[in-house]
């Protein structure tokens, strides 16, 4: 797992106002929160914040004026339509510490060619040393044949993750493929289900 160093400056303004002068300067209003510590609140650079939230978990070195810390980000607000970051909550951590994070389940290989795959969970709640939190978990599913389920238990964890989720959670299972007669009733229904909409709607106009 890759440890990000970021400078963190402590910040003395707040509310709405003094928020919006911080992002113009391209930078990130941040908290760290944990250990039964007093809240801090930080600015941060915008630009390497975007880019360390880019790494799932990312483990992130907060080097500054009365901080330095490890932090894991717990919470992150963006701009729905532009996308940059507008504030982080940033949980601290001690190298040693088991924390509960959620990891990135992935699949390879193709099924058997009767069944379709049907990824049920794209993340998996683990617990892991804070400094050591895996990037994901892989599933080979090549070849696999309609009917079969893969539950939480049955993943292949990294060294040293330990399943906090469910067990018997359904993660991936293979169903078979439509038939084109099951299509071609599932159309008829859709269209049906339209022209019904479509008089009723007509209906209710006159």
């Amino acid at each position: 797992m890759s440890e990000v160093r970021i400078a963190a400056e402590p910040r003395t303004t707040f509310g709405k106002g003094a928020a919006r002068k911080i992002r113009r300067d391209d930078k990130v209003p941040a908290v760290l929160y944990g250990h039964g510590i007093d809240p801090k609140h930080l600015t941060l650079p915008g630009h390497e914040v975007l880019l360390a939230l880019r790494t799932p978990n990312v483990l992130i070195h907060l080097k500054g004026e009365g901080v330095d810390e490890l932090a894991l980000p717990k919470g992150v607000q963006r701009d729905p339509i532009r996308g940059y970051v507008e504030h982080v909550d940033l949980l601290l951590v001690k190298r040693g510490e088991k924390v509960t994070v959620e990891i990135p389940v992935t699949t390879t290989g193709d099924v058997n060619s009767e069944g379709i795959l049907d990824q049920q969970l794209v993340a998996i709640a683990v617990e892991a040393e804070a400094t050591h939190i895996p990037t994901g978990v892989e599933v080979d599913v090549e070849g696999l044949e309609v009917g079969v389920v893969i539950t939480a238990a049955d993943l292949k964890l990294p060294k040293g993750a330990t399943l906090t989720a469910d067990p018997e959670v359904v993660v991936i299972q293979v169903i078979a493929k439509p038939t084109e007669a099951a299509v071609e009733t599932a159309e008829e229904g859709a269209e049906a289900a339209a022209e019904g909409e479509a008089a009723e709607s007509a209906e209710a106009a006159e």
